[in-house]
């Protein structure tokens, strides 16, 4: 198996991963694929309806502190006799969804998807990168309030280009932690992490493909409370090139960008000209950044320029 069908072999199986699944087997019949735009307008009155329906503890964050998803309450306003709902519990210590959090929007082929934020720490580190790995505490909700997924630790680092969509705008406007608080036991803490929660139309979820054995429905609204601990870049065709770099229409999605044409994504492509010299060594004046050389300056640098063959391993460079 060459190298470059060794990436591609791996491509496929990251694509099969994402942050939310069971290990539980079912049979999987896939579902009809809905259009995008009515299914959006579908999942805009349900997560509105939920905002406007639901409430949480927010007493609870108003002193700045380092809390668990856990602590994040969200219930229902209760109902009269005739199912119709009343006025909202001690507006002291609860406030309406809707009130509180933030509604944002991103155009994705032509499909306005609108979702919303609560923010209840921004965090004091850094923004991760859309194609990082980070670590992050989460629950993953459906609107009934079932609980799908969860993690107790963040020990193992998540690749944020193989989980849904969502994330990837969500997290990336939150800040990591700035860095750990040491406990009198010998153990420690993240200190001023991200922390919220994320209310995803299924668009920017699973849509009509949840992961088979998930317990997760097509078309499915989700919410997610998390803790945003740390970031670390990634070049995950080790080209020389950050992944988040080769976002070259900068949609926030590396998928679609291909300059060669091939099976492969620029982010998993070692030779994104496919011109037989690999990217890593189109860096012609050596400084760590194939980006920047251009040698017959036509404005194209030479790693995405199929006519510019220069390679740093030639015995003149």
């Amino acid at each position: 198996m060459t190298y470059k069908n060794t990436i591609l072999f791996l491509f496929i199986i990251v694509l099969g991963f994402s942050s939310c699944k069971k290990d539980d087997e079912e049979t999987f019949i896939p579902a009809p694929v809905r259009d995008r735009a009515e299914q959006q307008i579908t999942d805009k009155d349900s997560l509105l309806n939920y905002l406007q329906t639901h409430y949480y503890n927010s007493s609870a964050f108003t002193t700045p502190g380092n809390y668990s998803y856990t602590s994040i309450i969200i219930n229902e306003l209760p109902r009269d006799e005739q199912g119709n709902y009343e006025d909202l519990p001690d507006p002291t210590n609860n406030t309406l969804l809707i009130d509180a959090v933030e509604t944002l929007n991103i155009l994705i082929d032509d499909v306005d998807y609108e979702y919303y934020v609560l923010r209840l720490n921004q965090g004091g580190g850094d923004n991760p990168n859309f194609t990082d790995d980070i670590r992050i505490n989460y629950s993953g909700n459906f609107l009934d309030g079932e609980v799908f997924d969860n993690t107790v630790n963040a020990d193992t680092p998540l690749d944020l280009t193989s989980v849904v969509r969502g994330w990837r705008d969500v997290l990336t406007n939150f800040n990591t932690a700035v860095g750990l608080v040491e406990n009198p036991d010998g153990t420690s803490d993240f200190d001023n992490y991200g922390f919220g929660v994320m209310f995803l139309p299924s668009g920017l979820g699973y849509f009509a493909s949840p992961p088979p054995g998930s317990g997760i429905p097509a078309y499915a609204n989700l919410v997610f409370k998390f803790e945003l601990y740390q970031s670390g870049v990634n070049d995950h065709d080790n080209d020389g090139i950050l992944s988040h770099l080769e976002d070259l229409n900068n949609n926030l999605d590396v998928f679609d960008d291909n300059t060669d044409g091939d099976t492969l994504p620029n982010f998993f492509d070692t030779d994104d000209d496919n011109d037989g010299v690999p990217t890593i060594f189109e860096d012609i004046d050596n400084d760590g950044d194939p980006s920047n050389d251009d040698t017959d300056g036509d404005g194209i640098p030479n790693y995405l320029d199929a006519s510019s063959t220069q390679s740093n391993q030639e015995e003149d460079n």
